[in-house]
């Protein structure tokens, strides 16, 4: 298939990416234009010269309807992600995230794209209400980054609803691994221990997530790009492991797997505001395994030691002693 990533050069796009090209897929690599000409995780990726790169803005429809153009399968995986941000800047989200999804639904739409896979999040559902979490569980996003997905979310459903636009929106529950951003828990505590610290800054430990291994989230997204899967047009599908684990037995068992005694502590700073902080994830991946034929490949155990692995090979690239908004 001739096929566009949006968020290519980010933490799930990048892997993304690569494996289409292993499925022997023509790739465009839409990636955020800077004036460096960085293509982010696809800088050193071994498969990058089997793509074509494109530098654009998520935001901007002529540069979003240029790079799809031509194509007939859209993944949708570029937005601002970090929680923390957007506190900060709540209207960031609402440009990329709400505003970037209308730009590639209505270039989809003016185009004839055959199918668009689309990125929600777990955080849309807020707190379980009850549990295991299906996909008809109620949205209650939480803080405004959960909100601008949610927004998003809501107009792909309605862009296949009100004109036919064949859409999946593909809900990954907690995704981690190489690549990912130390604004991600995983990361922040394991790249805490490989830099010797004995007492390790936390938010709340007591929430819980449902963890995927990327290659898995992967996985899932290539089966719901499919052609021919047709069912799966118009569905939320989730994404995630059926298991939970809170974070502060998580860390545990990373110090575990490494081989470390550690203390965790709670640091104020990276505590979300009271009525901000999602309590409990565990998803329901039934429907997943019944449209798309996807169950998870990867232990917990498995997967957190590949991200081990790498990060030790990569720490020059992370700041353990900086809390990452």
């Amino acid at each position: 298939m001739k096929v566009l990533v949006t968020g290519a050069g980010g933490f799930i796009g990048s892997h993304l990416a690569e494996s289409l090209v292993e499925h022997g897929h023509e790739v465009t690599a839409f990636v955020r234009y800077n004036s460096k000409g960085d293509w982010g995780w696809l800088e050193k990726s071994k498969y990058v010269k089997e793509m074509n790169v494109v530098a654009g803005d998520i935001r901007d429809y002529d540069s979003v309807i240029n790079a799809m153009n031509g194509k007939e399968v859209v993944f949708h995986l570029a937005a601002l992600i970090g929680i923390p941000y957007s506190y900060i800047s709540p209207l960031a989200y609402i440009r990329t995230n709400v505003e970037g999804t209308y730009n590639v639904l209505q270039s989809a739409r003016e185009l004839g794209i055959k199918k668009v896979v689309h990125t929600s999040t777990s955080e849309v559902y807020g707190t379980a209400q009850s549990v295991p979490i299906s996909e008809e569980h109620p949205t209650n996003p939480q803080s405004p980054y959960a909100a601008s997905k949610s927004g998003a979310d809501f107009m792909a459903l309605t862009y296949h609803r009100s004109f036919g636009l064949p859409v999946v929106v593909i809900r990954p529950f907690n995704t981690y691994g190489p690549r990912q951003s130390a604004r991600a828990v995983i990361p922040t505590i394991i790249t805490q221990l490989l830099a010797g610290k004995k007492k390790i800054k936390l938010g709340s430990l007591h929430p819980t997530r449902d963890l995927t291994y990327v290659k898995d989230t992967v996985a899932g997204f290539l089966k719901a790009g499919e052609l021919t899967n047709i069912n799966s047009n118009g569905q939320v599908i989730n994404l995630g492991s059926n298991f939970e684990i809170s974070i502060g037995n998580l860390a545990n068992s990373i110090a575990e797997i490494m081989g470390l005694k550690v203390e965790f502590i709670a640091d104020a700073e990276r505590i979300r505001p009271a009525k901000s902080e999602v309590e409990r994830l565990f998803a329901d991946n039934s429907k997943a395994k019944r449209l798309l034929n996807w169950a998870p490949d990867y232990s917990l155990e498995k997967g957190l030691k590949e991200t081990i692995d790498w990060l030790g090979k990569n720490m020059d690239i992370y700041k353990p002693d900086i809390y990452n908004v």
